[in-house]
């Protein structure tokens, strides 16, 4: 420091002690960041304390008022005293900070809130009389009977009227109270058999719900907390490996969201933030989503007590593992093998979003349709049989966007579409969209999109046998690019050659594709290391060799796939569909965007007004 701080005196001062009622406020800050931090904590001790129906009450974002009120153990009267002390618990056993199987263990949430806040204690314990103890910006008041039926009840006013400081850093009401909510839920997935509710009285009264779960199994809860669609499209895990399991959810690919909201993960019950396990997740998705789309899950990872510390946090919010590369193996694995198994499923959210596009205004006036609906086993041969309408121009000059398969002469008998999941190929659509019959609806497929993720799994199953073909280029293809370009290409230069990329240094500044992977075909050369050159400065130099593969196969699979603008005969789209059937991940791309849109046909009349 050149110049003197103002905050430091001239002169030296004498360390002291500080009282109680400092400390207590300095820890608050930590503990208590907001009102939903001084929730979690509340609702933590719960919990831990037995109770198997817990109702939390909050006025004002938190800000006025937080009272939740449990049916647990309770507290006798000699310990209300000591439970508002800091680091007074009764969550340790000795001094064994390792085998940590409660929410909380510090001791510091009820005398943090207390130093900060306007706290009030209430609880009884089976056989004895209700006591009540009150703490008012740290200080303790003597206990007093009350009454109540059992279990306990904290309620927290004025939260940092002792430090107004604070309240300039809180966020409006309704800001807060959707965090409160965030964290009720989160716990609340932890402990699927308490019935939890939460409801905001600001203003008074009843007040409103704003969410609440009763008892039920894991799964019901999940649903409640992350809705419908997300169970629907959502792979259950169960995975182990050396003595840590991994159950729960995860969604699709094509069910992304745009943050990561929908990322509720769990260390031995306890929710976490932890930026190893997002690391882990990213890298198990990686594959099937752009960077920026989020995969939801819901997932629990469950360990000896031993195998990870879960006191590196004040908040509790971080862990760390003996093991971590452990870990990360177990979650990326694990959701790998799971979405490899959901073979060509896509997310029915696609299909929704689809309908939601086509589905015209409401009328102001209902529909009124005077034909008679044929029932589904009348309906095909009345159908075939219909004479083309009159009065079209022949020539088809207006359509030449669309191709459909020759009409077939007309048979005695309608013949059914064969049962393949992805149906059979009756039309292309702009030289690119494939329209296939299922027996129950249609499907749409983007065949550049589906072909691209096609390629990449195959080049991936040849990378990992070490067995890319490669077709040798009769002239090299010379291609310039810039001095950072080539430096990364000599880099990865094996892991090019590995995938059938081989490329040689030509002058200065330029390099010589000597040969290409044989699936390519006949592809772009500057294009092609372009991207690949663009994927590696993306990627960065940290980016271990299979993920680094990995993006560079993709990368050479987009400019292998079919091309927009190709027309393609039914045998060649009816191809692509069976393969689509039998690769893995092929209901999205390789940024995660959905390969085909599946319609069924109760789908496709109510667009008609038929439903």
């Amino acid at each position: 420091m050149t110049h003197q701080d103002r905050n430091i005196d001239a002169e030296r001062r004498a360390i002291r002690q500080l009282d109680p009622t400092e400390s207590n406020r300095i820890a608050a800050g930590e503990v208590v960041e907001r009102p939903a931090s001084a929730v979690k904590e509340l609702l933590e001790n719960a919990l831990d304390a037995g109770a198997s129906r817990i109702l939390i009450a909050v006025a004002d974002g938190g800000k006025t008022l937080i009272r939740v009120t449990d049916d647990g153990h309770g507290i006798a009267r000699g310990e209300l005293a000591l439970a508002l002390c800091r680091h007074a618990t009764s969550k340790l056993d000795g001094d064994d900070l390792v085998n940590i199987r409660s929410f909380g263990f510090r001791g510091e949430a009820l005398p943090s809130i207390g130093a900060v806040a306007r706290l009030r204690l209430s609880s009884r314990v089976a056989g004895a009389e209700a006591w009540e103890i009150s703490v008012n910006g740290g200080v303790l008041a003597d206990p007093v009977p009350c009454t109540l039926r059992g279990g306990t009840v904290v309620e927290v006013r004025d939260l940092f009227h002792a430090t107004p400081a604070r309240l300039k850093f809180l966020r409006t009401d309704r800001a807060e109270l959707q965090a409160i909510s965030e964290v009720v839920k989160r716990l609340s997935l932890s402990a699927p058999a308490v019935a939890i509710s939460l409801r905001d009285v600001s203003g008074g009264g009843e007040g409103r719900v704003i969410y609440s779960a009763e008892r039920a199994d894991p799964a019901a809860r999940m649903e409640a907390v992350l809705g419908r669609d997300f169970r629907t499209n959502a792979i259950e895990i169960d995975a182990v490996r050396q003595g840590i399991t991994m159950t729960g959810f995860a969604a699709l690919p094509t069910y992304s969201r745009g943050a990561a909201v929908a990322q509720f993960l769990f260390v031995n019950g306890r929710p976490v933030r932890d930026k190893q396990l997002t690391g882990a997740l990213r890298g198990a998705y990686s594959d099937f989503l752009s960077r920026d789309r989020h995969p939801a899950v819901c997932l629990f990872l469950t360990c000896p007590p031993s195998e990870v510390d879960v006191n590196v946090h004040p908040a509790k919010t971080e862990v760390r593992f003996r093991e971590p590369g452990l870990v990360r193996g177990l979650i990326v694995s694990g959701l790998r093998q799971a979405l490899a198994e959901a073979g060509h499923r896509a997310s029915t959210t696609v299909a929704d979003a689809t309908l939601g596009a086509m589905r015209p205004e409401a009328a102001a006036q209902p529909r009124i349709y005077q034909m008679d609906r044929p029932s589904l086993g009348e309906r095909p041969a009345p159908y075939a049989v219909q004479p083309a309408p009159t009065g079209f121009a022949d020539d088809g000059s207006g359509w030449a966007a669309a191709r459909t398969e020759p009409a077939p002469a007309v048979p005695d008998q309608v013949e059914e579409t064969p049962a393949y999941p992805l149906g059979v190929a009756r039309a292309q659509l702009h030289e690119n969209y494939i329209v296939a019959q299922t027996p129950d609806g249609m499907v749409l497929v983007d065949a550049h999109a589906a072909h691209e993720r096609l390629v990449y799994e195959r080049l991936k199953a040849q990378a990992a046998a070490r067995s890319v073909p490669s077709q040798a280029l009769l002239i090299p293809d010379i291609v310039d690019l810039p001095a950072d370009d080539l430096a990364r290409l000599a880099d990865a230069r094996e892991t090019l050659s590995a995938v059938g990329l081989d490329i040689e240094a030509f002058g200065a500044g330029a390099v010589a594709i000597q040969s290409v992977p044989a699936a390519l075909g006949q592809v772009d050369g500057k294009a092609l290391l372009t991207d690949i050159c663009d994927e590696l400065a993306d990627q960065g130099t940290t980016t271990r060799i299979a993920e680094k593969l990995d993006a560079i196969l993709s990368r050479i699979a987009c400019h292998g796939s079919v091309r927009t603008g190709r027309r393609m005969q039914a045998e060649e789209m009816n191809a692509l569909l069976r393969e689509m059937e039998a690769t893995p991940h092929s209901g999205q791309c390789n940024h995660g965007r959905p390969t085909y849109v599946e319609l069924k046909m109760k789908d496709i009349e109510r667009l008609f007004g038929r439903s």
